[in-house]
């Protein structure tokens, strides 16, 4: 079928008001292998939007030449919500004004619905066991609901993606290159996103214990592998978060960039048929554990000097930058940052003002930090 767009109209939040998302939909509608993007969950991310414009364009190009074989969904702005959260010309759509929650955490998890309604049911077919647990996702997603305006936001976006087998959102970070947040058990199946956007870090967790977008189309299927480790299960769903550098990329160029990386992982994986490089380019780094992703910490609040840039390699102990106290003499004013761990300083702080215990750059590292694992988010 031709390219068609959705309007989905959300739940007011007071009389008189209304917002709506666009979905963009793609491909054969009886096709059962399905793709999802969305992009600009945090309203404030623009480069994952600049790159889903540029990613629609090229699916309709395919969709005029015929070469979509299997259904593409691509939501381009995934929250209307916060592209409408304005205070004094300044705009910030990372936190739920209503509810002071990031409108990236707190997705219900339908891992324990999906466990009870396939109890009994799993054998060793792997492809049929693979569609009764996909069955049972859509119908768990399907079954929630919220009076709210932002949780019913959630709960549209899940039930779009719910029965997906390449589940991505789209990000970005503050200053930063490009990375991936991806389930461990989905390495090195995965390797090829990776590739193709050319990500300088992956980084690998269970559950991070935030309740994302990404996880939560992950969570179940490895809770169902956990309970039925003798009933087979296909790889279920590539669901990913994916930070297209930082919050000022935003341009034609880096877009279409990134657009064609995930075009190309689209026909490696068989919904566009297309001509394309026979391998994926050679991946900049290794996966790493989230575990083992140091954070550069502020011991104080203050105005943030660098004394290294963003990409470089950082050896653990290494003096990174300074915060500084603009009131203080200057002979004590300076409070030294160290590396926690050796690595690739991916991520850096735009604003150079920070609060003390904030985190003002990340780094890849191999070694384990958090060996508990735990809450491994950033607000």
């Amino acid at each position: 079928m031709p390219h068609r767009i959705e309007t989905i109209t959300l739940p007011a939040a007071s009389p008189g008001t209304v917002r709506t998302l666009a979905v963009h939909r793609f491909g054969p509608t009886y096709s059962h292998r399905h793709a999802y993007f969305q992009a600009s969950m945090h309203a404030d991310e623009l480069p994952a939007a600049m790159c889903a414009h540029h990613l629609i364009g090229l699916l309709k190009a395919a969709d005029d030449a015929g070469r979509i074989n299997e259904r593409v969904t691509v939501v381009p702005a995934a929250n209307p919500i916060g592209l409408d959260q304005w205070t004094i010309n300044r705009h910030s759509g990372r936190i739920e004004g209503a509810s002071n929650v990031n409108f990236n955490r707190g997705y219900p998890d339908v891992s324990n619905a999906v466990l009870r309604a396939v109890h009994g049911r799993l054998g060793g077919n792997r492809a049929r066991n693979t569609e009764i647990v996909r069955d049972e996702i859509v119908k768990a997603i399907g079954a929630l609901s919220a009076p709210d305006e932002g949780n019913a936001l959630k709960i549209k976006l899940m039930s779009l993606a719910a029965d997906a087998e390449i589940a991505l959102d789209l990000h970005c970070d503050d200053t930063a290159e490009v990375y991936l947040y991806l389930g461990e058990t989905l390495w090195p199946e995965a390797e090829d996103l990776s590739a193709e956007l050319g990500a300088v870090a992956t980084l690998l967790a269970k559950d991070s214990g935030g309740g994302s977008f990404d996880e939560i189309f992950s969570i179940p299927w490895w809770k169902v592998e956990d309970a039925y480790p003798d009933c087979p299960l296909g790889f279920g769903c590539i669901s990913a978060t994916v930070e297209l550098r930082g919050r000022a990329d935003v341009s034609d160029d880096l877009g279409a960039r990134d657009a064609s990386g995930l075009y190309r992982f689209l026909v490696r994986r068989g919904f566009l048929s297309d001509r394309i490089p026979a391998e994926p380019p050679a991946l900049i780094a290794d996966a790493t554990h989230l575990t083992a992703c140091g954070h550069l910490r502020a011991p104080v609040g203050g105005m943030i000097a660098y004394h290294v840039g963003l990409g470089h390699h950082v050896e653990k102990g290494q003096h990174c930058a300074d915060v500084i106290d603009p009131m203080a003499d200057p002979a004590v004013a300076r409070t030294p940052v160290l590396a926690p761990t050796s690595g690739r300083l991916f991520t850096m702080k735009t604003s150079r003002l920070c609060r003390p215990g904030q985190s003002i750059g990340k780094i890849a590292g191999v070694a384990t930090l958090r060996p508990d694992g735990g809450y491994m988010l950033e607000d």
